[in-house]
């Protein structure tokens, strides 16, 4: 709720400040006095473009400033919160301030903020219904949240909800699946080529070091038979098929030992034979060792089939190595991954069944959404048209449309089209709400609209027009009325268009029953509106040395009653007076 509002330097209000009643609070004034300044003023604080042609002239800049009260859990007291700051008392101070040149200066709490908070904010303290301002409610999506608060369908629209957010993370899923489907076909027909060829290589552990010493060896033949010729020629030459005279390492350890023995002292060279015979051992297992490596079956070999399997099991070893044990190593992994790929299509497959079913859970749970839809718009249509032939526009009526489209174009609100469609007099078309009507008219439309969801819920109704639980208050007879900080500030511009006699004093009373559960501000022209209000403001005009500016003071007793002369017969007479006085005695419910 609005429990002040500031302003300075705005267009020709110097400084004023406001203290609206909870209830009704009347703002009149002679024509030109800068009541649209008031409603700048509160635009200003809700987020509204800036216009620094409204500030007054010979000022550096404008400043308006709303407090609201919030009772703990509203909506916007939750928003306060988590933008990071605390009500100062239950209460938040909204100001902005708009130089002659540059940005506006958003504040929350004397904080700077952005500009869109304060839109954020505003739609769920403030709405307005000026001439511009009935544009918002032309909005398919404000029309369809509207219908929704009337019909109190909280419980199908959660339902709704909860099953369209289980619809969405599982088609986000499915499309991803589906995206990386065709890369995963890619991939494993990349895994199988892969290991069908080295399956077709069929490598061992080690077999390309051995496929190496033994090229070597085979390229390395002739001079490897030579080095071991002559060694075994000069180690025993009985090895070797050739006729050698020279002595042989075998043959003189030979004559040494008989030798040795062949002095026939027993013991003597016992030793020293020993070690020769152990020499002529060793010297025979090292003289079969060389042998075999001039034998022609270990030099044979092709070449060419070395050097092609040596090949085969190097681009192995470049592709999946850097050895035979690590290309072994991604074969067995590729399979692993191989056969779990292979398994995508039954989870895609299984996935799909899940959307459907999804998909079905939602489509059924918007009809009967939809149900509630329709019926609740049958039911909104009727009693605001009733409400607007008591607001002098007998003859105007309005009717909710609720269209299901195809299953097909199911969105997060569900299946419905949602119109409003307004008929302003006998025999004109229906015309969809925005462009129908006169500013005057609309303002009487939405003030209907908002009577009829304010008697519908016993309640206010906020921007998206569901509300707090509001408690019974003894002063009222046990009547609904919402608790302290809960209620919605209403402001009306031009509701008053075009009305006068006993419709005026209709529109007062309608007026004042809205603010029986919600704050309401209305600029009027009339005398038997204004009459209804809790408070009354009157600008007026003074004149300066330097340039015009408007006052803005609260009427009680006497002056009210002037003022409420004033706006029924242009004077103070008596007659008038006493008209007034009689006026505001019986606006009363």
């Amino acid at each position: 709720m609005l429990e002040e509002l500031e302003v300075k330097d705005l267009g020709p209000i110097t400084q004023a400040r406001l203290t609206p009643a909870s209830g009704m609070t009347a703002i009149t004034g002679e024509t030109g006095a800068g009541k649209s300044m008031l409603l700048n003023a509160i635009g200003l604080i809700s987020g509204a473009p800036a216009q620094s042609a409204r500030v007054r002239p010979g000022k550096e800049s404008s400043w308006a400033q709303g407090v609201f009260s919030l009772d703990e859990g509203a909506p916007a007291l939750r928003l306060v919160e988590e933008a990071g700051f605390e009500p100062e008392d239950g209460q938040i101070f909204l100001a902005r301030s708009v130089p002659e040149e540059g940005r506006s200066r958003s504040l929350l709490n004397g904080r700077t903020v952005p500009r869109s908070l304060l839109g954020q904010l505003s739609e769920y303290l403030v709405t307005i219904h000026g001439q511009s301002d009935q544009l918002r409610m032309a909005s398919p999506a404000k029309q369809r949240d509207f219908l929704d608060s009337f019909a109190g369908d909280r419980l199908e629209l959660e339902a709704y909800r909860v099953c369209w957010q289980q619809l969405q993370e599982l088609e986000t899923k499915l499309a991803k699946l589906s995206d990386q489907q065709a890369g995963a076909i890619q991939q494993a027909d990349y895994l199988r080529e892969s290991i069908n060829r080295i399956d077709r290589v069929d490598p061992q552990p080690g077999e390309d070091e051995s496929l190496k010493e033994q090229r070597e060896r085979i390229e390395h033949a002739a001079q490897i038979t030579q080095a071991v010729t002559g060694a075994l020629a000069a180690l025993d030459s009985t090895q070797l098929d050739v006729d050698i005279d020279a002595p042989s390492v075998a043959g003189l350890i030979g004559q040494a030992s008989q030798s040795l023995a062949s002095a026939g002292v027993s013991g003597l060279f016992e030793e020293s034979i020993e070690r020769l015979h152990s020499m002529n051992a060793d010297l025979s297992d090292l003289v079969f060792n060389l042998s075999q490596l001039i034998d022609p079956d270990s030099q044979e070999g092709d070449l060419d089939k070395i050097n092609a399997r040596i090949h085969d099991l190097e681009e192995l070893k470049g592709r999946w190595g850097p050895t035979i044990e690590d290309v072994l190593g991604w074969r067995e992994q590729a399979q692993f991954d191989l056969e779990d790929m292979d398994a995508s299509p039954e989870r895609l497959q299984a996935l799909q069944e899940e959307c459907d079913q999804a998909r079905s859970a939602a489509l059924q749970a918007a009809q009967a959404l939809s149900v509630k839809r329709a019926a609740a718009g049958k039911a909104l249509g009727e009693q605001v048209s009733r409400e607007l032939a008591a607001l002098a526009m007998a003859g105007a009526g309005l009717q909710v449309r609720v269209r299901q489209r195809a299953a097909a174009d199911l969105d997060a609100h569900g299946l419905d089209d949602v119109a409003f469609l307004f008929t302003p007099f006998p025999g004109s078309p229906q015309l969809p709400m925005g462009s129908s009507a006169s500013g005057g008219e609309l303002s009487r439309l939405m003030l209907a609209m908002e009577l009829t969801a304010a008697q519908a819920k016993g309640t206010s109704p906020s921007p998206g027009h569901s509300r707090p639980k509001s408690k019974k208050s003894p002063e009222s007879g046990g009547q609904l009325r919402p608790a302290p900080g809960e209620r919605m500030t209403f402001i009306f511009d031009e509701v008053d268009a075009g009305v006068g006699g006993k419709a005026a004093v209709e529109l007062g009373k309608r007026l004042a029953q809205l603010a029986q559960s919600a704050q309401v501000i209305v600029v009027t022209h009339l005398a038997q509106v204004a009459s209804w209000a809790d408070r009354q403001f009157v600008l007026a005009k003074t004149t300066g040395q330097d340039a015009a500016s408007t006052s803005v003071e609260e009427v009680t007793g006497i002056q009210r009653e002037q003022e409420i002369a004033r706006m029924l017969a242009g004077s103070e007479s008596q007659t008038s007076l006493d008209h007034a006085r009689e006026l505001l005695a019986s606006s009363r419910l």
